[in-house]
Parts: C-alpha cells; structure tokens; sequence
C-alpha cells in the first residue's frame, strides 16, 4: 500500500539528549501545532551523535499517528532522505509556518 501524501506535513524537529537516560531523542521544535514533549518515531540515523550532535535541527515529513488508542506521535518514514536546517534556516521556516496558520 502506498503511502497517502495528504497526510504527512513538513515539521521542524531538533535532537536533545533524554533527561531520564542521556541518550538523543528527536522532539518537535517549539513554535508548531505539536508539543515539545511529543514523540517522534523516525530514521535511527537522526539518533547517531557522531552522525548529528546534540541540537541538530531536522526538517521531516511526518504524520500524527497513534497505535491503537495509545498517545498520539509523529511517525517519518525511515527512508526519507534526511535534511539538516541551519538555525538561520529552522528560523525561516517557523516563520513561514506562523504566518501560514494566521
């Protein structure tokens, strides 16, 4: 079954390391319609810290899921190509995002 682009949206999404076990974790950016607190299933390379360090900014393309009435998270395909934002560049973005919603 192929996948339905109508529900994947372009998010901006960034690595921080888990307070609980020190390992990375990806996590929606602030400024968006998800919270930062959010789960983000995607590709275990955006996790590598020799490949991407701590506060790397990704931009994916994902969609709001949940597993069988489980909280809801954000699934990328694992073999989209992976896109690295500068700050300046996640800075733009977010702002072309606000000025979409108004």
């Amino acid at each position: 079954m192929a996948r339905d682009p109508w529900a994947y949206r372009e998010v901006a999404v960034e690595s921080v390391p888990d307070p609980r076990s020190g390992r990375l974790m990806i996590r929606p950016m602030a400024g968006q319609a998800y919270a930062t607190s959010m789960k983000v299933q995607c590709s275990r390379r955006l996790f590598d810290p020799t490949l991407y360090p701590p506060g790397t900014r990704f931009l994916i393309s994902a969609k709001l899921t949940d597993r069988q009435g489980g909280p809801p998270f954000l699934y990328a395909y694992h073999g989209d190509p992976v896109v690295v934002l500068s700050a300046a560049e996640a800075e733009r973005f977010l702002d072309e995002y606000r000025r979409r919603r108004i």
